[in-house]
């Protein structure tokens, strides 16, 4: 400005001390246009556009300016609207529900005290600590902006029979010893339901039998299970059974240690 105007633009009150024009903050975001007290805006506009100026009074509308005239603009408008806080929740599930999925419901209690029941759809194959986002489900916000969102944490329970490994469920199956002695047919359970599965003969306690396919579906393929065999023995033998387990022994002589170092 000083460039352009010289020292007439000192001796018309534009200049405050600081060598700039005095900008002073108020609450609302106005200004109270100090240092321009005595500045005829009509007259300086009327000399640097050669009158083009004339019918408008420049100096009432900055007079208007300096007492806050004029609307501010509405929330939502310049300043945007507030968004609606989010609301953290944590949410169990059975653990054959996280591997097939399903619906789940949650109550949610708001601020005014009033509960919200929201179903809440659950993916299959969901890990326990995943996140669910439900969008617009949250708080409301002030001024009618966008609500909030909830953000779920999804809890699975321990189930007594499977555990899960990835996209892979290991299940422990009982089986007799003339069964794994013998081989056999058996039921194998799984989150869908039962499917049969052969056990060779001479299964030990501890041998894992894969079920392809019947694990955790997931995006490229779906996991397997495992079934993993424990032999259970009666508490008590009568004599007739001691005597055919010492004709076992002998007949089929096997030192399970043999290759082990203690």
């Amino acid at each position: 400005m000083y460039d352009r105007y010289g020292s007439s633009f000192e001796t018309r009150g534009g200049r405050g001390p600081g060598g700039g024009a005095q900008w002073q903050g108020q609450p609302g975001g106005g200004f109270s246009g100090q240092g321009f007290e005595d500045f005829d805006f009509g007259q300086f506009f009327g000399e640097r556009f050669g009158g083009g100026g004339e019918g408008i009074d420049l100096g009432d509308i900055f007079r208007q300016f300096r007492r806050g005239g004029g609307e501010r603009p509405r929330r939502g408008q310049a300043t945007g609207r507030r968004r609606g806080g989010d609301i953290e929740h944590e949410i169990q599930i059975p653990f054959t529900t996280s591997i097939t999925g399903g619906e789940a419901q949650l109550s949610v209690q708001r601020q005014d005290g009033h509960v919200d029941t929201i179903s809440v759809k659950i993916p299959p194959g969901v890990e326990d600590g995943k996140k669910i986002r439900l969008r617009g489900q949250g708080e409301p916000a002030p001024g009618g902006g966008t609500p909030g969102d909830i953000l779920l944490t999804v809890r699975v329970a321990p189930h007594p029979y499977f555990q899960r490994r990835g996209n892979d469920l290991n299940v422990k199956v009982p089986v007799t010893l003339g069964e794994a002695a013998l081989g056999a047919k058996i039921d194998v359970p799984t989150p869908r339901g039962t499917v049969a599965l052969q056990v060779p003969p001479g299964s030990s306690s501890g041998v894992k039998l894969r079920v392809k396919g019947h694990g955790v579906a997931g995006k490229d393929r779906s996991g397997d299970l495992f079934a993993e065999i424990q032999i259970v023995l009666p508490k008590q033998f009568d004599d007739d059974a001691c005597r055919m387990i010492r004709k076992l022994e002998e007949r089929a002589p096997k030192e399970p240690r043999a290759n082990l170092r203690w």
